[in-house]
């Protein structure tokens, strides 16, 4: 299933859920990006204002260089906004097939998931129906940001698009900011698409904890081939959240 694009409108499937009840951060944000700007190469951020509604069109508006999906019950509102940006974002070191193999042995959500029904690293979904992304931490020494990695390998069922590849590179990098311990959702995504990925082919994801400021939690996340050629990358902005506003 893909996004579904009226004229000037964006429907989030239920299938794309994070939440049960709203969108997958990274989904909806690739989606948007993909219809405003629907260029490889080309540096995307996304900023989510507000838990995207699934099965409703989002009326979009384009002005001053941004495209916004806004509230079907409220235009005013913005769910998400995206635009065109400079920023040189810097990715996450690379890390072998067997070792992201390994990490996710240890994947937290194994033992409890927050969002089981997550698009993109829900334990709750069938292959096929999510993409199972399952990032385990990856072993460091002292004094290094934490680390962890998963390997994904598109399949024909699910598809590759511009969206699917952003919830890709999406909820990586709240584990990698402890989300099984402080439950956040994604408030900002800037990404960047270098190539597009094979079906059937090996990939490795890896995120990394860059920080955190009050509520914010920053993270950036890479997705690599299984040459080490460096495929897609995103910084991220997580919002620690009360969990009663998500069920």
């Amino acid at each position: 299933m893909t996004a579904i694009f009226e004229p000037k409108t964006l429907t989030v499937p239920r299938q794309f859920c994070g939440p049960p009840s709203s969108g997958n951060g990274g989904w909806v944000a690739g989606a948007l990006a993909s219809l405003a700007f629907d260029d490889l190469d080309t540096t995307v951020e996304v900023t989510l204002s507000a838990p995207p509604p699934l099965d409703r069109p989002l009326p979009l508006t384009t002005q001053d260089g941004r495209t916004v999906a806004s509230d079907p019950l409220d235009a005013d509102r913005p769910i998400a906004t995206a635009r065109v940006v400079e920023t040189a974002l810097s990715p996450v070191a690379p890390v072998g097939w067997e070792q992201a193999r390994e990490a996710e042995a240890a994947y937290a959500g194994l033992r409890h998931h927050p969002f089981a029904t997550c698009f993109g690293c829900g334990t709750g979904r069938e292959v096929g129906d999510g993409l199972r992304i399952f990032p385990g931490p990856v072993a460091q020494g002292p004094q290094v940001a934490n680390k962890v990695a998963a390997t994904w390998q598109p399949d024909a069922v699910i598809g590759v698009d511009t969206a699917v590849i952003w919830s890709a590179l999406d909820c990586i990098g709240g584990w990698a900011g402890d989300f099984g311990e402080r439950l956040m959702v994604l408030g900002r995504m800037t990404a960047r698409l270098h190539a597009l990925p094979t079906l059937g082919a090996d990939y490795v994801l890896v995120g990394e904890d860059r920080g955190t400021d009050g509520r914010k939690v920053f993270a950036a996340t890479s997705l690599y081939d299984a040459s080490g050629t460096l495929v897609a990358q995103a910084e991220q902005v997580w919002f620690k959240v009360d969990a009663g506003a998500f069920v």
